[in-house]
């Protein structure tokens, strides 16, 4: 919403900026001087001083102003065109040398080199005053350095716009602003216009029209239509903050308008970074396609918050270095009380590595069905501070990542084979014969069901119990979910029914019975085998030649 709003109304916010930027500069342009004449290098104070005042549009005097640089070496002529060169350097950056500030003292030693020097401007250390015969003044080891600094600040000369308007129509001023200064002004708008138009224009045509070739319609749509003007923005900015020392506007207009632009251009790449971050993300989720784990697919969503949570965290940090604020002792107060809040948000932070531990040890991913510590269900989803697992009564249950990184988890969704294990009771009556030909047809099922685990089973007459004999029935299914094995235990449980049916095998209930032997006038309760081997093997053969029949 944010980013199609910006890009929707970025012509009025072209011309609305520009209307700041021209009361700003009227509202600091300095009012009449008086025309005085102050010369003193006695100090860091009063050379800073007698350089500056000396060269005020009304106080005008560059030859007194020169005087603050040594002339053992140069001209006196050269040294007023360094006094200038050195005032449209601290001028263009905006740069407010506070006088105030500086040193009186006329024995001033520096801190850090334990000499007589002063640097003047922490910005550029290399232009310093040194203590020279009872004088401070510019030494000549500074000349090349202000003159490369001003080569760079003003890349087509300081007089670039003046020469374009007759040298006395071009200085009428003009409430607070001389005629050249407004063809200036004028023309970095409609230059800053047109190239804002033929940036977006080229961006459209050329670079949209290719994506668009290439199969990423859907990329230019969501993400790149939305950044063509940002960027456009962006690139603009940039370009008026390096013409802006040639409108030669007072220090503080120039402090002002420089920051505002500073501060500006951040949020353009936040909103560039900000819609990268989703065709990053796309991108990602493209490659996770590619894998078999879901796990994967899960944490696209928590990079791309993360990444748009950080574009907007450095965003706001290149904005309060723009202002000029200290991000180095702001970081370390924000480290202090970070630790502060670290001891009281400790669970927090335990969920949150704890996550971090699952996304890297990945002991399940989504979809899978996990047991721990009393919770038993299908994992949903991983959060940064807790799982979301749906139990089987169709219920969600969150459980902390802290916790469950410190458990021991069951994964059923990682088996090869899901085992089956049970006891089938058959009675106490039923023959030798019976039995063993009712195991080996019990393997048999095993061996021609197509979905069990051939190589390793275990059936055998294992326990002689109180009510029953019971034989172990331990095979695996391969299936991949819980529904295909119970699909696979109906239909061998009704085969073993059927063969049980077949053999003449009874299952036994537990029961008790009171047996006695022989009693007075009745014959035994014990029966006598009513199947012969012979009989129990065509038995046995003649069920599963039925079955494969079937």
């Amino acid at each position: 919403m944010f980013i199609a709003y910006m890009t929707a109304s970025m012509p009025s916010f072209l011309f609305r900026f520009s209307l700041v930027i021209l009361l700003t500069w009227v509202v600091f342009l300095p009012s009449e001087a008086q025309d005085t004449v102050f010369y003193n290098l006695g100090s860091p104070h009063h050379t800073v001083v007698t350089h500056l005042q000396n060269l005020q549009v009304n106080d005008y005097h560059p030859s007194i102003a020169g005087k603050a640089f040594d002339q053992q070496e140069i001209s006196p002529e050269d040294a007023s065109k360094l006094a200038i060169q050195l005032k449209q350097i601290w001028d263009g950056e905006g740069i407010l040398i506070a006088v105030d500030l500086i040193p009186l003292e006329p024995n001033h030693i520096d801190s850090i080199t334990g000499q007589h020097i002063y640097i003047v401007a922490s910005k550029y250390p290399e232009i310093y005053l040194k203590k020279v015969d009872q004088k401070w003044i510019y030494p000549s080891s500074t000349f090349i350095a202000i003159d490369q600094i001003h080569s760079r600040i003003y890349p087509f000369g300081v007089d670039f716009l003046v020469n374009l308007l007759p040298r006395g129509l071009g200085n009428h001023q003009y409430w607070r602003l001389k005629l050249w200064q407004y063809l200036g002004i004028a023309l970095f708008l409609v230059f800053g216009y047109l190239f804002f138009r033929a940036f977006t224009l080229v961006f459209d045509k050329f670079l949209i029209r290719l994506a668009h070739r290439l199969g990423y319609s859907k990329v230019v749509e969501k993400f790149v239509e939305p950044v063509a003007r940002p960027v456009s923005l962006l690139f603009l900015f940039v370009l008026w903050l390096i013409l802006l020392p040639m409108l030669q506007f007072p220090v503080m207009a120039s402090k002002y308008i420089a920051t505002a632009l500073k501060t500006t251009m951040p949020f353009f790449g936040v909103m560039i970074f900000y819609a990268l971050a989703d065709v990053l993300s796309l991108y990602f989720q493209r490659l996770a396609s590619l894998t078999n784990s879901t796990m994967d697919d899960q944490l696209i969503p928590i990079i791309r918050r993360s990444m748009k949570v950080f574009v907007v965290i450095i965003g706001m940090l290149f904005i309060l270095h723009n202002l000029d604020v200290n991000i180095t002792a702001l970081l370390a107060g924000l480290s202090i009380g970070g630790l502060a809040l670290a001891l009281a948000a400790q669970e927090t932070l335990k969920n949150f590595f704890g996550s971090i531990m699952i996304f890297l040890d990945r002991p399940f991913q989504i979809g899978d069905w996990i047991s721990s510590d009393g919770v038993d269900g299908t994992v949903e989803e991983v959060g940064f501070r807790s799982t979301r697992i749906r139990t089987f009564r169709n219920s969600v249950t969150s459980v902390p990542n802290g916790r469950l990184a410190d458990q021991t988890i069951d994964n059923h969704g990682l088996r090869v084979y899901r085992r089956f294990n049970t006891q089938l009771a058959i009675t106490y009556d039923t023959p030798v014969n019976a039995i063993s030909a009712f195991v080996e047809g019990l393997k048999k099922i095993v061996v021609e069901h197509p979905n069990t685990r051939k190589d390793y089973y275990e059936i055998h007459l294992n326990e002689m119990a109180s009510s029953s004999l019971n034989i172990l029935f331990y095979i695996f299914f391969k299936v991949p979910s819980w529904s295909d094995e119970l699909a696979c235990r109906h239909q061998i449980l009704l085969e073993i029914l059927k063969l049980a049916e077949a053999l003449d095998v009874r299952f036994a209930f537990p029961t008790q019975t009171l047996h006695m032997e022989t009693f007075p006038g009745q014959s035994s309760l014990t029966p006598e085998s009513f199947q012969d081997m012979e009989t129990i093997r065509k038995n046995l053969d003649t069920y599963f030649e039925s079955k494969s029949k079937n």
